[in-house]
């Protein structure tokens, strides 16, 4: 007489080993050889950043919807799975959370009252040279964009423009965040994480440099058209453009932050589309996010004045319907909640004795753009 014992498995997890009945979805969906046990969904969540490069390895060729059950509200869907953490060379400076298990930022989270920082003439240079380098980048991965590339791909080239001028793509780790850009397809507002998806004709992709570069962040980004785009998704990026090229025009001291969001939202109201609420732009430097808060929307309540020496983005999101928007089961990505597109622009700038400097304006090499670029 035989008998049979079944076999217990233990959480996959670092470090935990505990009894484990849990198994990734995605593991069996790909029928994935060897352990994927997990003993909660907290493990598998904590787990995910590491486990995730398992299904590329085990198997290279198939692609994937990770959220099967969740309910999107457009009709982009993520193409997974997502390429392994890129790597950056040793020799180059990391921000305080490119190597932390969870991807925060001990600065950012010390950072005390909110004040604005002035920065010295000094740190400006710093934060022109920075600034001149993610322009030089976003210039580069617009020259890839095409039909048929994938955001991957586009992120590998960003990734590899920026290690090359010694730098560090800030996304990277940023809270788990697993690229080295945001790219941002159609109803995907921010945050869009590159995978396996091709770009489409009619397209439109927002690309959001950030690197870091002898201790400064700098950020910017712009929406482009992939190949034939119809005319209502043109007036969208037209009018984000225009929104953001009113605001900086008010720049100067003495202006109040909460001022800005009202010429974004008159533009943007009177082209028939409308200001997300849940994003802002923010001061960068030696921190990626800081003081001061930028809304985009009119009647806000942020606060601060502008100074010389402030350095800040502004970055509005427009959106063809409603401004809500919600979040893909990935944590990151944003779309909008009526699956219409949404179009942004951003530049980081500096608030100068009497107006303002465009840290990261258009160099004269940058590709011809669709449309007249600041």
């Amino acid at each position: 007489m035989s008998t049979t014992e079944k076999k217990q498995h233990l959480c996959n997890t670092e470090g935990c080993g505990k009894p484990a009945k849990l198994q990734c979805p995605t593991c069996v969906k790909l029928e994935l050889k060897g352990p994927s046990y997990f003993c909660s969904q907290e493990c598998f969540k904590q787990n995910w950043p590491n486990h995730k490069a398992a299904h590329q390895v085990s198997n290279p060729k198939a692609t994937y919807n990770p959220f099967p059950s969740y309910k999107f509200t457009g009709p982009l869907r993520p193409v997974y799975p997502l390429s392994p953490y890129r790597k950056v060379p040793a020799d180059i400076p990391r921000p305080d959370y490119a190597d932390s298990p969870y991807g925060a930022s001990k600065m950012e989270q010390t950072y005390g009252n909110g004040q604005i920082v002035c920065m010295t003439p000094e740190e400006i240079e710093k934060m022109r040279y920075v600034c001149r380098l993610g322009r030089e980048v976003l210039d580069i991965a617009a020259r890839a964009i095409r039909v048929g590339i994938t955001t991957d791909e586009i992120d590998r080239i960003v990734h590899e423009a920026t290690i090359e001028r010694k730098a560090y793509p800030s996304p990277l780790n940023y809270y788990q965040f697993p690229k080295s850009v945001c790219i941002s397809v159609n109803e995907v507002v921010c945050h869009g994480i590159p995978d396996q998806r091709k770009l489409e004709d009619g397209d439109i992709v927002n690309i959001d440099i950030s690197l870091y570069r002898d201790g400064f962040h700098t950020d910017l980004n712009k929406t482009y058209f992939v190949g034939n785009v119809n005319e209502k998704s043109k007036k969208l990026v037209k009018t984000t453009r225009e929104c953001l090229q009113k605001a900086i025009s008010l720049v100067k001291p003495g202006v109040r932050y909460r001022d800005l969001g009202a010429v974004i939202e008159s533009h943007a109201t009177a082209n028939g589309f409308s200001v997300v609420r849940s994003y802002c732009g923010h001061g960068v430097g030696k921190m990626f996010h800081s003081a001061p808060n930028v809304p985009h929307y009119a009647k806000n309540k942020t606060i601060g004045i502008m100074k010389p020496g402030h350095v800040f983005t502004i970055e509005p999101m427009i959106n063809e319907g409603s401004y809500h928007n919600q979040s893909w089961n990935d944590g990151w990505t944003e779309v909008t909640i009526d699956g219409k597109r949404s179009a942004q622009f951003e530049h980081t700038i500096l608030v100068t004795e009497d107006g303002y400097e465009i840290l990261t304006a258009h160099l004269p090499d940058s590709p011809e753009s669709q449309l007249k670029d600041l």
